[in-house]
């Protein structure tokens, strides 16, 4: 049996202490902790598991920024899902409206400059790394120290590229290297090209302009490719999908 401690806050006595029902959403992880227990036998224990997510914020100057429409729902629930499974989670992740998973490690950054160098110190340690997070892929070259005023009707920003973290990891591999890829076409031969150009393990990729598939849903709808596999999954929720993820990565050899 498992006893969830009742948390502090304002109770119905008008006072303020311990004794409140504890949050929900714990309730529910460890729930599910129970269950994932008893069916996966903790098929992930003594790994550690680490997992990108959430947009890059790239600053204009102090108030502004350049961003992208990226939930990080996805990463999160291969987070939570891998932790259930048994592994130790490193999750990295950019700004995003999401309670941090519980159990695991987490690292917010902003700056695709900061989730390259925070990935760097985690990625020697992993024996999964798992990189969901949409990265910007170009940042200001010259940030503004001051608010810009609106001062013309145009306003032209030059822009450099950002590192690619996810190529640059392929090219010092170490454990089982997964990717994303969001398209808008050619899904598969898409996917397929980043997988072999970035010296990856395998990749999801998924058409962000499909119904039920793009950022910020509590669905997804993927292809899973591999070297020699391509498998396209139907429409379900991101928490049922990271199952099906880590799944793929042990029957590739992943946890080896």
């Amino acid at each position: 049996f498992t006893v969830i401690d009742p948390d502090e806050g304002f109770l119905a006595c008008g006072t303020t202490g311990k004794g409140r029902l504890g949050s929900i959403d714990l309730i529910e992880e460890i729930i599910l902790d129970a269950i994932y227990a008893l069916e996966k036998e903790r098929d992930l224990a003594g790994k550690t598991v680490l997992i990108t997510a959430g947009p890059t914020e790239e600053p204009i100057d102090p108030v502004r920024s350049i961003t992208n429409k990226s939930s990080g729902k996805m990463g999160y629930a291969l987070a939570r899902v891998a932790r259930r499974r048994g592994a130790t989670v490193h999750l990295v992740s950019g700004p995003v409206k999401i309670d941090v998973p519980q159990g695991v490690a987490f690292y917010p950054v902003s700056t695709a400059l900061e989730m390259q160098a925070q990935v760097e110190k985690l990625y020697r340690d992993a024996d999964v790394t798992i990189m969901a997070a949409a990265v910007a892929d170009y940042r200001v070259k010259e940030i503004a120290k001051e608010k810009i005023k609106k001062d013309s009707e145009t306003l032209t920003l030059e822009l450099i590229k950002n590192p690619d973290i996810l190529a640059s990891l392929g090219e010092h591999k170490n454990g089982f290297l997964v990717g994303f890829a969001a398209e808008t076409e050619n899904l598969t031969e898409n996917a397929l090209s980043k997988l072999k150009k970035k010296n990856l393990d395998m990749i999801v990729a998924n058409n962000v302009a499909v119904e039920g598939s793009g950022f910020g849903s509590d669905t997804n709808i993927v292809t899973i490719v591999t070297e020699n596999e391509s498998l396209e999954l139907a429409k379900m929720s991101k928490d049922s999908l990271a199952d099906i993820i880590i799944d793929h990565i042990i029957k590739n050899g992943g946890t080896e």
